[in-house]
């Protein structure tokens, strides 16, 4: 299609001489549609689309401005204030109870939504800059709106809203199910954003308290975080403390919740019941006591009530954590942190906690708080985990009651040396838990060399999503 020929279909000028010439105004929402493919896949201006877009753009009454890739939907909102009522909701339309469609509406709807999707998923690659990561804030807010969320709901991990009505906006079929679709996107979001914090000048944005509040918390946030950690000082190091407890504590949440989940020791019934109301058996209590009934009065005496039993046998655990703090283990060195104080507030688990690259790092004192565990982690370096045993194997004082989880790639320069150390754990009666990793993906390598010998132990490697590794404490523990 030839320049001329696109700016004529955009100013509705017919097509064809059948019967069946397309809508003038579908015309002009597919020439915006297409633009904003060419677009996100090639961010060169394809000038005969420009034109043509430019022409629809005018020709329906809105900005230029709308198709300006360095103008932020901000910008165009306040000096144009009309449009902010227009976005909100712009992509959950409510249906037309009697079918009809506003063509003219739809491309409106079509040029605004072009420039939200476009100023936030046409990210430009290289270093930005503090304000530039502002800006996408901003328009990703636009988008959420637009979505019938609120501003952060997405990135936030929660979907709401008007998004849950959506309904086709297109010509013919409807749009996919919003419902659906919009929890979706709250990931995408993340991970751009993620990559946009991984290429800006983080110190710059720590130092300012707005722009700091406005990150969303991450895994690929908190590795940054704690890499520059010893860099940082004054507000930009209190704002850095603010988002990893901020991550840590969503984390923790969650796995607090699959760790209670779990039916904690058998039932000791050599020790009676608490005789409280929650623990009242009523089923138990009426059965026992239906000799009692008395027909003429429709009345059942109790002379006995009935109680659950609630104590539970327990016996005192070890938990001993070892976790790889290298760079290729960041992700399992926060998961497990955050894991192993969970376990350190169950009754009779003794937790203890080791990190190690090249050196170890004994940090059981701070067992019960990740946050200020990982404040002292230091991430990078090597892997000899021969040091981190030195710490571990006197821990290890009734192996029948002690279990160990070495959390690690298992990439090591003295690789027999540690493997004929898992053994000697492993025939000591202790139960040795390896884990490949303990992500939230549930990616992650593991050494085939140990692998392979880890199966011939009868010690096969965990590796997956954290929900096994809390599996297997829970059946141990329990």
């Amino acid at each position: 299609m030839t320049q001329d020929s696109t700016q004529d279909n955009a100013q509705g000028a017919p097509v064809g001489t059948g019967p069946a010439a397309p809508d003038p105004q579908e015309n002009r929402r597919q020439v915006l549609y297409w633009r904003l493919l060419a677009r996100l896949f090639d961010p060169e201006e394809q000038a005969g689309l420009e034109s043509a877009s430019l022409a629809v753009v005018e020709d329906i009454g809105l900005p230029p401005a709308l198709l300006d890739p360095d103008a932020s939907v901000d910008s165009v909102v306040q000096r144009h204030p009309e449009l902010a009522a227009e976005l909100d909701g712009l992509m959950t339309p409510e249906p037309d109870p009697d079918g009809s469609r506003d063509r003219t509406a739809e491309v409106r709807r079509a040029a605004l939504a072009s420039k939200v999707l476009l100023n936030v998923f046409a990210t430009r690659p290289g270093e930005i800059t503090a304000g530039q990561l502002a800006r996408w804030q901003a328009d990703a807010d636009w988008l959420e709106r637009a979505l019938g969320c609120k501003p952060g709901e997405l990135r936030g991990g929660k979907a709401g809203g008007r998004a849950a009505a959506g309904n086709g906006t297109g010509y013919g079929a409807p749009t996919p199910d919003l419902s659906r679709l919009v929890p979706e996107i709250g990931p995408e979001l993340g991970a751009i954003e993620a990559g946009l914090v991984q290429r800006m000048r983080l110190r710059e944005v720590l130092a300012d308290p707005r722009l700091a509040a406005k990150l969303t918390p991450s895994m690929s946030l908190v590795e940054q975080l704690l890499r520059d950690k010893d860099n940082l000082s004054g507000v930009a190091l209190a704002n850095a403390k603010s988002l990893i407890k901020r991550y840590v504590d969503a984390v923790a949440q969650v796995l607090r919740t699959q760790v209670e989940k779990a039916t904690v020791g058998e039932l000791d019934r050599s020790v009676p019941p608490k005789r409280v109301f929650r623990n009242l058996d009523l089923d138990r209590t009426i059965w026992k006591n239906l000799t009692n009934w008395s027909p003429e009065e429709e009345r059942l005496y109790v002379d006995r009530l009935y109680y659950r039993h609630t104590s539970r046998k327990t016996t005192p655990q070890r938990l001993i954590v070892v976790v790889d703090q290298s760079g290729s283990m960041v992700d399992s060195m926060v998961n497990c942190t955050i894991l192993a104080s969970i376990f350190a507030g169950l009754p009779k688990v003794d937790v203890h906690l080791i990190a190690y690259d090249t050196q170890a790092l004994d940090l059981t004192p701070w067992a019960h708080d990740p946050f200020e565990t990982l404040l002292r982690t230091k991430l990078g370096g090597g892997t000899d985990g021969t040091v981190a045993m030195a710490l571990a194997h006197p821990k290890i004082a009734e192996p029948r009651n002690t279990v160990v989880v070495w959390i690690s790639d298992f990439y090591e320069w003295r690789g027999q040396e540690l493997y004929d150390s898992f053994a000697a754990v492993h025939r000591s009666g202790a139960k040795f838990i390896p884990v490949g990793s303990v992500t939230s993906s549930g990616r992650g390598s593991v050494n085939p060399w140990f692998r392979e010998r880890f199966k011939d132990l009868g010690t096969p490697v965990i590796s997956g999503h954290i929900k096994k590794l809390v599996h297997e404490l829970k059946t141990f523990l329990t």
